[in-house]
């Protein structure tokens, strides 16, 4: 695991504190020309849940490419904890080391029980063979037990992945990301295409988690923003355009006039 060098940390020293999980340090991508991320600076703190949101085009999936070793910057720094360099990272080693992604589309083993689709994911020595004639001890079987209940699914343990409703596979594939035991979780569009009953359970999900991880939320669902946020950062052209509690963005005229059309 490589930590930044002396001179970059003398570049962020201002902006580093002790409660940090990540820093996103004037980040710029492009492609083509065309500036996807332009001085990009935000800051998440451990077991906080940051809402982020912005029209299309203005930097959400790019920041997220950036942050799990995806993309990589044109220029900025990205920082994980204390000053683990995430840029000088692959994205195997950026998951290893406790940044989980949720893609907008569930991707689970569909011919795979919960149980064993949970199994799969856990963090633990994925070798063929240690794999193949491995017992699960308590402790593991405990943790299963326990994600399989957070993620409401606990009745459906001998369930086909395959079979489940959109909004359960969702789930299961937020309780794969938890048995990965990461510190931050990304997650893109937990809610699109839910029933209101499933985007409220996934509300539930996504606060419980935030007890014990940082998850950052990107989603286009207001009231489901609305619900869940307690900090929000809003993102235009690649840049944070404005950041705060869910009532100060509402009422920002900035953002009334680019994000909301008003």
């Amino acid at each position: 695991m490589k930590t930044l060098k002396h001179n970059n940390e003398q570049n962020i020293g201002e902006l580093k504190i002790g409660n940090r999980i990540l820093l996103v340090d004037g980040v710029s991508v492009s492609f083509d020309g065309f500036k996807a991320l332009n001085n990009l600076s935000f800051s998440i703190d451990y077991g906080e849940l940051r809402c982020i949101i912005g029209a299309n085009g203005a930097g959400k999936s790019t920041m997220m490419d950036v942050v799990t070793g995806k993309t990589k910057p044109d220029e900025g720094h990205v920082v994980f904890g204390e000053a683990v360099d995430l840029l000088s990272l692959d994205e195997p080693t950026i998951a290893q080391i406790g940044i989980g992604r949720k893609f907008q589309k569930p991707t689970v083993f569909q011919n795979h029980t919960v149980f064993e689709n949970l199994e799969l994911a856990m963090k633990d020595d994925k070798r063929f063979f240690k794999t193949l004639f491995s017992k699960l001890r308590a402790e593991q079987k405990d943790k299963i037990e326990e994600t399989m209940k957070l993620i409401g699914l606990k009745e459906l343990y001998n369930q086909d992945a395959g079979i489940l409703s959109h909004g359960q596979k969702q789930w299961l594939e937020i309780g794969m990301l938890i048995m990965q035991e990461p510190k931050l979780l990304l997650v893109d569009e937990p809610v699109a295409g839910m029933t209101p009953q499933e985007v409220e359970k996934t509300a539930e999900i996504l606060t419980s988690l935030a007890k014990n991880n940082a998850v950052v939320v990107v989603e286009h669902d207001m009231e489901f923003i609305r619900s869940i946020a307690k900090k929000v950062t809003v993102l235009h052209e690649g840049s944070v355009l404005a950041e705060g509690s869910m009532d100060s963005i509402q009422n920002n005229e900035k953002v009334r006039k680019v994000y909301l059309g008003e």
